[in-house]
């Protein structure tokens, strides 16, 4: 009798295994439809290389999230709770509540660039709270209809496979789908490894697009053999990286005919005591969240030209003036200098200052000139670089005498990129295409970015990451430097990114 009753146990956990075999089959045909949304909202492949990869990591990886879901949670019921009705309906429950999972990561993928996670919580939250705020009625119903669809589906899925078990195991499909599921995914990785050893961008550029992605990577594993010159291959990856100077370059000026008061910019080589301590009696208040580069070239593109330091060889696009100059209305922005350094530096520099509504002088010396500077009634006094040679962006601090950008600046950092912006927006000036910078003067809600030669950085609040071309990177607190013992926050560096995006 117990011989029989083992039996009868053993032939229904059977079943439930070759039920829930088919179960997830099916559950992979539409998981596929799911994540076809997270390829449609990225560019489309331009080889065949990897649109090879781009439809074996989507079959492979797919098939293996929805593998391991059977393996958490169907695989254990069957074995510890072999009913054959409770186990097929809370397995039906329990997809339905992955797929609406899954279908929201999607959602939120499609809408902000990266999936739901620990870092990108706070992002999400807000998603869905504007999702509930502005359209709350349509939320509910549209949320309630697809867990509605989908809880029928997986119903109707979970019956047909119980029912039609021994059809299905004849019909001979299995292997060929196992063969086909799991040499997608061996084939993924492989394709993998070859392109990021080749530096095939067209390939590596799909890593993250599925959630729970980590494809394998020839960092570490040719190097872990001596097989490939990882200096050799991070100097051939900054070669690939370049963002053209008419990417960068901004449209046609729209200069409103309003009138603003004179704005004066000083820029010194750094702020000595003295200088500080006279700035503050003609009433400048201190704004220490600034961050300034620590290489003179790099500070004189982001503050005069509002671009980022590309190349090494930038003293031959120094020598020229910035093309926004000849768009700009007479005396809306006047550049001028009283020292020699810079001005072999910038030969298309004015060495004697005329009035106009946007003034920007370097003068190291500000307090012995302050006769020709008391009559303008907003000034910002600014270091040209940092003096910390271990980060290639650092904060310094500034002097500020201008009510509306003090008030602003309370709860925000600022950059040289964001100088320009700020500025000609004071003076009506907007252009067609989007400033790399921020205007200072408006609310921003993306995170800070420069890129330096082969670092890029992103700023947000109190974090700064720095990310390497050789993929190695660093998280640090934005006011101490102090190293922060973070992994990379991958949606602040997708934000970040939206910066170069072409404006609508």
């Amino acid at each position: 009798m117990v011989i029989e009753q083992n039996l009868s146990l053993v032939k229904k956990v059977n079943r439930l295994l070759s039920w829930g075999h088919w179960f997830t089959f099916f559950n992979i045909l539409l998981a596929l439809a799911v994540t076809s949304v997270y390829w449609l909202s990225e560019p489309s492949p331009e080889t065949v290389l990897g649109w090879l990869y781009l439809l074996c990591y989507w079959l492979g990886h797919t098939a293996f999230l929805c593998f391991m879901f059977f393996i958490i949670t169907v695989f254990p019921l069957s074995l510890l709770f072999p009913s054959q009705k409770h186990v097929r309906g809370l397995a039906a429950l329990l997809a339905t509540l992955a797929m609406v999972v899954l279908i929201f990561d999607a959602y939120v993928y499609a809408s902000l660039g990266y999936h739901i996670g620990s870092t990108s919580y706070d992002q999400t939250i807000e998603l869905l709270r504007q999702q509930v705020v502005t359209n709350l009625r349509n939320f509910i119903i549209i949320t309630g209809c697809v867990a509605a669809i989908l809880v029928t589906i997986e119903l109707t899925i979970s019956n047909f496979c119980w029912k039609k078990t021994a059809r299905l195991k004849q019909s001979g499909l299995s292997r060929p789908l196992l063969v086909l599921f799991i040499g997608s995914f061996m084939l993924s990785h492989l394709i993998h490894v070859y392109a990021d050893a080749r530096l095939k961008w067209d390939v590596t550029k799909l890593d993250n697009v599925l959630p729970f992605s980590y494809p394998a990577t020839a960092k570490s594993f040719l190097a872990r053999y001596q097989l490939v010159d990882l200096a050799q291959r991070a100097q051939r990856q900054a070669d690939r990286l370049s963002i053209t100077n008419s990417e960068l370059s901004l449209g046609q000026f729209q200069c409103s005919a309003t009138s603003t008061d004179a704005v004066l910019v000083l820029i010194a080589s750094q702020l000595t005591s003295e200088t500080t301590l006279f700035m503050r009696q003609q009433g400048l208040r201190w704004h220490e969240q600034h961050f300034a580069p620590n290489n003179r070239n790099e500070a004189l593109l982001n503050l005069l030209y509002g671009q980022f330091l590309l190349h090494h060889n930038s003293h031959q696009q120094l020598s020229e003036p910035p093309a926004y100059l000849q768009q700009l209305p007479a005396n809306t922005l006047s550049i001028s200098s009283q020292s020699t350094d810079i001005t072999s530096i910038l030969p298309w520099l004015d060495t004697v200052h005329a009035a106009a509504t946007l003034n920007i002088i370097f003068d190291d010396k500000p307090a012995s000139n302050w006769p020709a500077y008391q009559h303008y009634k907003h000034i910002v006094l600014l270091p040209l670089t940092s003096q910390q040679p271990k980060f290639v962006l650092a904060p310094v601090a500034t002097m500020i005498r201008w009510p509306v950008l003090n008030s602003q600046l309370r709860q925000h950092s600022s950059q040289h990129l964001d100088l320009l912006p700020t500025l000609l927006s004071s003076a009506g000036c907007n252009s067609q295409s989007s400033w790399l910078g921020d205007n200072l003067l408006q609310s921003t809600a993306l995170p800070k970015l420069s890129i330096s030669l082969q670092d890029i950085v992103s700023i947000r609040k109190d974090k700064m990451v720095v990310l390497r071309q050789d993929g190695s990177f660093g998280v640090w607190s934005a006011g101490t430097l102090l190293p922060l013992n973070e992994k990379l926050d991958t949606p602040m560096l997708t934000d970040a990114l939206k910066r170069l995006e072409p404006a609508d």
